[in-house]
């Protein structure tokens, strides 16, 4: 089952990936990386587009734990805010 968040999250990036992030006060060890793709934003939704920005968005399919437990987490980063969100958690 996927449930949908998009909570921001504060991420640490080892060597381009993800390695760590905080999640409601908690701090999550990335343990594997199971996917990463890039897609651009909807530019044609955006009232003004910046024309010198690329408005990718990364996103980082991985697995993390807290502690013993490993869950599937989705984690995206946007260009364009220079923010981290956590997507989508798989139970």
């Amino acid at each position: 089952m996927t449930r949908v968040f998009g909570d921001p999250v504060d991420v640490w990036v080892t060597d381009g990936r993800p390695a760590r992030f905080v999640w409601r006060e908690r701090l999550y060890t990335v343990r594997r990386v199971l996917e990463h793709w890039v897609t651009t934003r909807d530019w044609w939704r955006e009232q003004e587009p910046e024309s010198d920005v690329t408005g990718e968005r990364e996103f980082w399919r991985v697995e993390a734990t807290p502690d013993r437990e490993i869950g599937v987490y989705e984690l995206r980063y946007d260009a364009v805010s220079d923010a981290w969100t956590l997507s989508r958690v798989w139970d």
